[in-house]
């Protein structure tokens, strides 16, 4: 990103340039609202509700270690509390101009040598509040003024600062629809071939352009949004073989080192987390239980150790094992529960009916005929967004009207990635993604080609020396820190709709990826953070997310 004034880069959480001071996009709500206090007089309680929204936001990290700095929303919310409050101040404690447009003129000279330093007074310099007279001698130094006694607020009470409001909003349920591989402007532009998703339902949410898949494949997509793990050589193929990650030992920033497919017991997943806290969790998967006789109607997978004979779709049967990332955790399949919450899509309508029975987390996976993959799942059936977007039209309401929607619940769409081969392939990844996975390393950069099978990425020699499919050569970075070319799955985008986004919004300020979802989900249930969720520096949705004034 670009500062729109002076052309300077900026990062991806950047609000102000640090060259022109222009700000880049609308000030918070919250924001707006204590400056909105100021403008009509209200001002007891401004510098306490600034002082508490600055309070309240959470500080961001560098990469390096001990290294703890406020985030730029924090700093500039801090600043702007500062100058609004001695613009008051001031107005407070010095006399009025004699006119409106009477000049002013500041000045200052040397206080009395024998004079002491008297730290309680106030300047007026950049505060802007009272004026002098226009003169052309240096003006005397002001005494002192009295201490203005303690103001009340306009209740009449005291003036203590009441108690710091949530800084998130309660969000009790969210709907998760992840879709297959699509980008941002093929699924939510003007030129998208699915109108209810791309005008309907983004008129009734808020679609935050700038979100990202994290690598290549869409297996190794959903696992890490589930879970904060990067890629093995398998799941970036979308895993033909069924096997245990070898050696499958646990390393840096909690990654399962080595390849394979199936992650150990001791792996986490957001599932797990759930139901330690004693919340609950379901996978709806079309299709699921339409296999052949003798296999599971629920949590199906292939055995341990075998082909997955369902990586393509069959007649009456469209659903795929790796669009169904819950399947390849052991924490997950050797639980008993796995039967009665990995289940098929016709069970959401029952679940629906209460808040009671809806899941914390519902994970909603479309078949392979209403995904939205460019493959048709049959010869004559339609595919791509059109396809997808029948599937929304009836999903989507169905949520939308239930009682676990409307009182606090959310629903999040987005694709696995966006497409990583052809004269649209898109490998760009944001927000300290890595550039290079540990299980990666040494391994040419794949795309998908298909259900089953993957090639290497167009003109690639090298995770480190690709020329791959955009020319870059290298991990290098752009657009200020914002987006790197190579090591993620693309700009894929995400519609949030829920009460606590403003309808018909557009974020196209903050930068997101598969691992700030899985950080800002795991922020609503207060749970801890899983695999690279853990980086410090991943921005997660916060008040210019959750931007409607009921979010609190």
């Amino acid at each position: 990103m670009t500062c729109g004034e002076c052309s300077a880069l900026l990062a991806h959480d950047q609000r102000y340039c640090t060259q022109c001071g222009a700000r880049r996009g609308e000030l918070p709500p919250f924001v707006s609202d204590v400056l909105g206090d100021l403008g009509r007089g209200t001002v007891s309680a401004a510098p306490v509700a600034v002082a508490a929204a600055v309070a309240a936001e959470p500080a961001r990290t560098g990469r390096l270690a001990g290294l703890q700095m406020p985030s730029p929303r924090a700093a500039a919310v801090a600043v702007m509390s500062l100058l609004a409050f001695g613009v008051v101040l001031g107005s407070a404690v010095s006399p009025a101009a004699p006119t409106a447009s009477a000049p002013v003129i500041l000045a200052e000279s040397p206080p009395p040598a024998a004079a002491p330093v008297n730290t309680a007074t106030v300047s007026t310099s950049g505060g802007g509040g009272g004026s002098a007279p226009a003169s052309s001698a240096p003006a005397p130094v002001a005494s002192p003024a009295p201490a203005a006694p303690p103001q009340q607020n306009s209740t009449g009470g005291d003036n203590s600062a009441p108690p710091a409001g949530p800084t998130l909003p309660p969000i009790q349920h969210v709907f998760l629809i992840v879709l297959s591989q699509q980008s941002e402007a093929d699924a939510f532009g003007e030129q998208s071939t699915a109108p209810y998703l791309a005008k309907t339902l983004v008129k009734k949410g808020e679609l935050v352009e700038n979100y990202y898949g994290v690598t290549s494949g869409e297996l190794a997509n959903e696992v890490g949004m589930l879970s904060g793990q990067g890629p093995t050589p398998d799941t970036a193929v979308d895993c033909p073989q069924f096997a245990d990650i070898a050696p499958g030992t646990i390393g840096d920033d909690g990654q399962v080192a080595g390849n394979g497919c199936l992650y150990p017991a001791q792996t986490q997943t957001l599932a797990d987390q759930l139901t330690t806290a004693g919340k609950s969790w379901k996978a709806y998967a079309e299709d699921v239980g339409n296999g052949p006789v003798g296999e599971a109607k629920t949590c199906r997978h292939p055995a341990l150790g075998s082909a997955d004979s369902e990586q393509s779709p069959r007649p009456g049967d469209a659903y795929l094992t790796w669009r169904n990332p819950f399947v390849y955790f052991h924490s997950l399949i050797d639980a008993q529960s796995c039967a009665s919450y990995d289940v098929g899509l016709d069970q959401l309508k029952n679940d629906l009916r209460s808040p009671q029975t809806a899941p914390a987390l519902a994970y909603i996976v479309p078949n392979r005929c209403h995904d939205g993959s460019d493959d048709p799942c049959a010869p004559g059936q339609p595919s791509g967004m059109a396809a997808a977007d029948g599937f929304l039209k009836t999903v989507v309401p169905e949520i939308m009207k239930s009682p676990a929607y409307t009182n606090g619940g959310m629903i999040a769409i987005t694709f696995a990635q966006a497409p990583q081969t052809g004269p649209n392939a898109d490998p760009s990844g944001c927000c300290d993604n890595p550039a290079q996975y540990p299980n990666l390393a040494g391994v040419a950069p794949v795309g998908s080609t298909g259900p089953t099978g993957a090639t290497g990425a167009t003109g690639s020699t090298g995770p480190t020396g690709a020329t791959g499919p955009t020319g870059t050569t290298g991990p290098s970075d752009v657009t200020g820190g914002s987006v790197v070319p190579t090591g993620g799955g693309g700009k894929v985008g995400l519609l949030l709709l829920s009460p606590y986004v403003k309808a018909g919004t557009d974020n196209t300020i903050d930068f997101f990826n598969h691992f700030s979802l899985l950080k800002s989900i795991e922020a609503l249930f207060s749970l801890d953070n899983l695999g690279y969720a853990q980086d410090p520096a991943l921005p997660t949705f916060d008040q210019t997310v959750y931007n409607a004034k009921t979010s609190g």
